[in-house]
């Protein structure tokens, strides 16, 4: 029996030291880098400015943000440099920085090595990336929608930054390598079809990741957009909004008029109020979407009132209690 329970523990310890094994040096496996070129046509970089910019949001954690203003935008002088912080103080499984996405970065990556990152979330090193990044939705992106961007960061002026490198906690150091998933590239739908074309640019900009609940760290998919998911700032604790078709507790009451006004009231960065360190603030990047084009605000809205409704209440801001 001794002798059984000896082979038992050994055949153990074996199949974990392989299983981790196989996490660590086997995995992400998501293919070969493409050879792929990004042509730096005018339109490609419009495209990929307004992309970037306005819808996946790149610049917004690829840049410095002021938390001083309300809705914290992109401090224009750190624009592509990188150096966000997302850290264990907030709900992260370790120290985690953005990186300079700008030519003095990029300038040695091909176009096929920056488009497996965006894509698939596996670096020219084979490194798989934390999913702050939503690459498994930028997977789902028109290849010539990723070429777009990809033109516009070599327009990008270069800036010398080099972020800390990241600490992983025992075991998402492991998990993390099972994350990355191979691209699956949709067409982008024609605008005209509103709804879908509206369900196309929901995945760009990754609404879903940010406006439901998780748990373990994993979105609830039947909870999808029902609001809730807690963010952790230094005044408070931050709960997206309810964004499903619910006329109580949704947005089912607003008409496609209030829906692009409430975003284009943030159109000029310059009018966002100063928050104190105390106060109300988000980390939806109101004036970077506020730079859309209200056609496509409006597919955005008409996809939204396609989802299942939730009659979730949300609170939307917990102030932090005041000692004393």
């Amino acid at each position: 029996m001794k002798r059984f329970l000896k082979l038992l523990v050994v055949g153990i310890l074996l199949f974990v030291v392989c299983g981790l094994g196989y996490l660590k040096f086997v995995l992400p496996a998501v293919g070969k880098t493409p050879d792929i070129h990004a042509a730096p046509t005018p339109d490609h970089v419009e495209r990929g400015r307004y992309l970037a910019n306005h819808v996946a949001v790149c610049m917004d954690c690829h840049s410095k943000r002021d938390w001083n203003i309300f809705s914290a935008p992109p401090l224009a002088e750190t624009l592509g440099a990188g150096g966000e912080y997302f850290g264990r103080e907030v709900g992260f499984p370790g120290k985690f920085y953005s990186r300079n996405i700008t030519p003095a970065h990029l300038s040695n990556w091909t176009d096929g090595e920056i488009y497996r990152t965006i894509t698939t979330g596996v670096n020219r090193e084979g490194e798989a990336l934390f999913p702050v990044m939503p690459y498994l939705n930028y997977g789902k992106m028109d290849p010539d929608d990723v070429l777009s961007i990809i033109a516009y960061l070599r327009t990008l002026t270069p800036k010398q930054n080099d972020p800390p490198h990241r600490e992983i906690d025992f075991p998402m150091n492991f998990i993390l390598n099972t994350i990355p998933q191979k691209a699956v590239p949709e067409k982008r739908p024609d605008s005209a079809n509103k709804v879908q074309y509206g369900a196309y640019l929901v995945t760009l900009a990754a609404c879903i990741e940010c406006h439901t609940p998780v748990k373990n760290g994993q979105i609830i998919p039947e909870k999808a957009f029902n609001g809730g998911r807690e963010m952790v700032l230094p005044g408070g604790i931050l709960h997206t909004a309810n964004i499903t078709p619910d006329i109580k507790n949704g947005i089912g009451a607003w008409t496609e008029s209030m829906f692009v006004s409430r975003f284009k009231s943030y159109s000029h960065p310059d009018s966002l109020p100063a928050v104190g360190k105390d106060q109300f603030n988000t980390i939806m990047p109101w004036s970077m979407y506020a730079g859309m084009t209200e056609n496509d605000l409006k597919a955005i809205f008409a996809y939204l009132r396609t989802v299942k409704p939730s009659d979730n209440k949300v609170v939307i801001y917990t102030p932090n209690h005041k000692k004393g």
